[in-house]
């Protein structure tokens, strides 16, 4: 195949520039063949699910909608509700069982099923009990779907997503989770709301694990292309630490108080999932912090550990990791997260 020549490099002979900003993620699968028709299947008709189907048809991602739900009810339900809406919307076929074969030739499998925590219950026991579900969900999906990207969401996303790989068999390029690229888009619109502009100028990531231990990389943020410390730095404004983590830590309980007001969180998360579909599905070689095999990238030589990192997004899945800047300090919290995460993969009975 000719290989079109590439407007990256700095003249003739010049330095590819991809590959210094890159770091290639290894044992990468190819893409599967291209096709005409795409089919998305969606394991969970929750608040989150649906909200993420209901996305997905508006933005017209896929030719074929398929919904899993071992509620039979509510599932056929949820699916007439979409059904009944086809003269506004794009053409899909829509289809529901509660029978994994519904989702047969998927192109991308998007999970969202999962336990809800008991009052009183260790999050380890809750994470047992989730993998426990996988283990019914994961395989037949693989089996059915073996050219399949598996998209995470259930929580916590970065150790289910590493147990989606394990029981997938798939490459780890293929196993994606939705990470911290809403906490990032909260992280951005905290900024852009601050200081008065649209949140699509403002560059910003949180890394790391998707929760109390994720990362604000502050050193690498910028707004209309003007990194922001140096530029205050130089205007001589100061900017107390404090105030930073004051601002992490905003990101950090957003859904929690989203979650007390109204119940759960549901629309964030479907157009932050539907976004990242739309780069896979599309090509779109869009970089978004998700939950990715970590190993070998910033330092992190500690095992196999999932966590979100800013991740080049295509129809192979996970194509490589930026080279993002981070302060020795990030990187430290960073490797702290991925610590944190190794403990608790390490207490999981994975055998199936």
């Amino acid at each position: 195949m000719h290989k079109v020549t590439s407007t990256s490099s700095l003249g003739p002979g010049g330095l590819d520039l991809t590959q210094s900003f890159f770091k290639p993620i290894q044992n990468t699968a190819p893409p599967s063949p291209t096709k005409r028709h795409t089919k998305i299947s969606v394991i969970g008709v929750g608040n989150v699910g649906m909200a993420i189907a209901q996305t997905i048809l508006t933005q017209d991602l896929a030719d074929e909608l398929a919904l899993v739900d071992a509620v039979k009810d509510k599932l056929r339900g949820e699916m007439l509700d979409l059904q009944h809406a086809a003269a506004f919307l794009p053409r899909t076929q829509i289809l529901s069982s509660t029978d994994y074969s519904v989702t047969a030739g998927s192109d991308l499998c998007i999970v969202t099923a999962g336990a809800r925590q008991n009052p009183g219950e260790s999050r380890l026991n809750l994470l047992q009990r989730n993998v426990g579900l996988f283990k019914k969900i994961i395989p037949p999906l693989a089996q059915l779907s073996p050219d399949a990207i598996l998209l995470i969401v259930s929580n916590p996303v970065d150790v289910l997503t590493y147990v989606a790989w394990k029981l997938s068999g798939f490459p780890s390029n293929r196993v994606i989770g939705s990470g911290t690229n809403l906490d990032s888009s909260r992280f951005r619109f905290l900024i852009a709301d601050h200081l008065d502009v649209n949140a699509q100028d403002v560059q910003a990531y949180i890394v790391g694990e998707h929760g109390d231990s994720s990362v604000a990389l502050w050193s690498s943020i910028s707004v209309g292309g003007v990194p922001i410390l140096s530029f205050l730095e130089k205007q001589q404004i100061s900017c107390e630490k404090e105030t930073l983590e004051r601002i992490h830590k905003e990101v950090v309980g957003s859904a929690y108080e989203v979650i007390s007001l109204k119940g759960y969180t549901s629309w964030a998360i479907g157009y932050s999932v539907a976004n990242l579909a739309f780069s896979i599905l599309r090509n779109q070689r869009k970089i978004h912090p998700v939950t990715v095999m970590a190993n070998g990238f910033h330092g992190i030589e500690a095992g196999e550990v999932f966590l979100s990192l800013p991740a080049l997004l295509g129809r192979g899945g996970a194509l490589a990791v930026t080279n993002v800047h981070m302060t020795e300090e990030e990187a430290q919290r960073l490797r702290d997260s991925a610590k944190t995460l190794l403990e608790l993969q390490r207490q999981l009975d994975l055998e199936v």
